[in-house]
């Protein structure tokens, strides 16, 4: 009988090309696909002419209730890959509950390098990189969300904030009014898509630029708060 084991799949964030060889020869080869939504994963498949023996959908709904089930197919010797809709799984995405389990029992784990929104963003910045403070993404509440941004204006860190496309404009004016005006941030506008940017500069300014442009798109935002 085969060894359990799961590979954590990095897809593409936007420009297809991202895709690895190695992910395509994991998608291709193992016995169950675990994805976030079955239409995404259907439509990514498609793509590059993948067929899944197995097409399983894990996400924040399901996934406690679902791991056993997972776990119990493994146990039997399959292999499965776990893709997000996007990027690197678990990064922002399910799979917090499924790979602890499944450490637990032994399963082998092994995570392929790929797509992700946080590297492009950090390098193409323009900031000192040594060292960052990934934070991750805000609360939508804003008694919360004022706490969260309070706190993160104390540490002296290069900060890394993710946030849902609709809200840019109002993290922006949040950061403006926390950190002020004259903060320095980069706004990684679209990583890897055509429409692809790095506004760089003060808080005032990018703000300035995605009003008038009117941008609504993935994003990740850093602020150079050392």
């Amino acid at each position: 009988m085969k060894r359990p084991k799961l590979y954590i799949v990095s897809t593409p964030i936007g420009n297809p090309d991202d895709i690895s060889l190695r992910a395509l020869k994991v998608l291709k080869e193992v016995d169950i696909i675990l994805c976030e939504e079955y239409k995404p994963a259907r439509r990514l498949l498609s793509q590059y002419e993948i067929v899944p023996k197995e097409l399983i959908a894990i996400n924040e709904h399901n996934e406690k209730e679902s791991v056993q089930d997972v776990l119990n197919m493994l146990l039997e010797g399959k292999t499965a890959a776990l893709i997000s809709d996007c990027g690197t799984p678990l990064f922002s995405d399910p799979g917090n509950h499924l790979i602890p389990k499944l450490i637990d029992f032994q399963v082998e784990i092994t995570a392929l390098p790929g797509a992700n929104s946080l590297l492009p963003a950090l390098v193409g910045s323009g900031f000192n990189t040594t060292n960052f403070y990934y934070y991750g993404w805000l609360s939508p509440k804003k008694d919360i969300r004022k706490r969260e941004l309070f706190e993160l204006k104390k540490r002296k860190d290069l900060l890394v904030i993710m946030e849902t496309p609709y809200r840019l404009i109002t993290l922006l004016k949040d950061v403006k009014k926390y950190f002020g005006d004259f903060k320095q941030i980069c706004l990684a506008y679209k990583l890897t898509m055509t429409e692809e940017k790095y506004y760089r500069g003060t808080v005032k300014d990018v703000l300035r630029d995605v009003e008038k442009e009117s941008l609504k798109g993935e994003f990740v935002l850093l602020i150079e708060n050392r």
